[in-house]
């Protein structure tokens, strides 16, 4: 009975986010509703959990708060920044050096910070609304990926050097080999994509200036993300927070389900089956499958560690630079899945090339 009604919440939090409109614009609440479900069901639901999931978000929607706040004083001086840098140089490039070096320190400035500053400088391209959101994703996988490589990055990669009894510089020594390159890589896409998208127009310091000559659809796309105020960052930061608090009761309450269709699997299945983490906090997944036994065959950790990273950017849910991205830039659910789904089933594809077949 258990495990039914976790699956039945577990189908629930994949569909009805792109099913209804009204759920996709509330999805923090839902998502907050679907995982005190699922602490219920699976009776972990007691004052430890409640204070948890208190206490769980309290720097990260902190963060965004005070971020919010300072980057809204400085909104003026910092457009004049982003204004100059972007006639000075090719909009391509900016992006290219924006994912990579924010992909890069993410492990030393943490992914929370990273994002904050991606959104800030994302929100300033002369670029339309679709082809931010489509620089947005991919800056997200690339910070999602650079954070692993220390422990203070993101909680993923914290929990997986505590619970592998590793150092300090353990995941950059094993996964340095895959998230570099991939990085790079990403940042290439990015830039690539953007001399395209910006291509049929002239220089880009023309660009921002020819913003009232756009079409009107493409004004109220622009308004859509453009306008913020002090209800704004209060808001944002407490949608992080409300997050963030279902994530904790998400994971804690569908550790039943982990423990008897996922545990004991083989890294081949293991390294597909934790797709589930683009709506489940794959920090919680690391815990439940990290085991120091594993260090017997280093291939397992780097499976299931691969597999959290990249299927993680695919949703919203699944990462805390996607949250606080989508948050910001107000990017649904649909409009985010269209892009970072294909985006993230072609690198686990290549990963699976790379660890099971060529086995580099």
């Amino acid at each position: 009975m258990v495990i039914t009604g976790l699956i039945v919440i577990l189908v629930m939090v994949l569909s009805l986010p792109f099913l209804f409109h009204k759920v996709e614009e509330n999805l923090e609440l839902f998502l907050f509703v679907m995982g005190i479900g699922a602490a219920f069901i699976s009776s972990k639901m007691n004052m430890e959990l409640v204070i948890e999931a208190l206490r769980e978000p309290v720097m990260i929607a902190g963060a965004v708060l005070i971020a919010g706040a300072l980057f809204f004083l400085m909104k003026e001086p910092f457009a004049q920044f982003m204004g100059k840098v972007c006639r000075k140089y090719p909009v391509a490039l900016v992006v290219f050096m924006v994912v990579l070096i924010l992909g890069l320190l993410s492990s030393v400035i943490t992914a929370i910070v990273a994002s904050i500053i991606l959104v800030e400088i994302i929100f300033q391209l002369p670029m339309d609304r679709k082809q931010k959101i489509v620089v947005c994703i991919l800056a997200c996988y690339s910070i999602g990926l650079g954070a692993a490589l220390t422990p203070i990055g993101e909680p993923l990669a914290t929990i997986a050097i505590s619970r592998l009894n590793q150092d300090f510089m353990f995941l950059l020594r094993l996964l340095g080999k895959y998230i570099i390159p991939t990085v790079v890589v990403f940042s290439i896409i990015a830039g690539i994509y953007t001399s395209r998208v910006s291509g049929n127009k002239e220089a880009a310091g023309e660009i921002a200036a020819s913003s009232e000559e756009d079409n009107d659809d493409s004004l109220l796309d622009e308004e859509e993300i453009q306008q913020d105020t002090w209800n704004g960052v209060i808001l944002r930061a407490v949608k992080v927070y409300l997050f963030v608090m279902a994530l904790v009761f998400l994971g804690e309450g569908f550790e039943p389900l982990i423990d008897k269709y996922i545990l004991g699997l083989s890294p081949q299945l293991l390294y597909w089956v934790n797709m589930i983490s683009a709506v489940l906090d794959n920090a919680t997944l690391c815990a439940a499958e990290m085991s120091p036994s594993m260090m017997a065959n280093p291939l397992i950790v780097e499976a299931i560690l691969m597999g959290l990273l990249i299927s993680g950017g695919m949703l919203i849910p699944g990462n805390i630079p996607n949250i606080i991205s989508a948050s910001k830039l107000k990017i649904g659910s649909k409009e985010w899945a269209s892009y970072g789904v294909p985006i993230g089933l072609l690198f686990m594809v290549i990963f699976y090339v790379l660890l099971f077949v060529i086995k580099v």
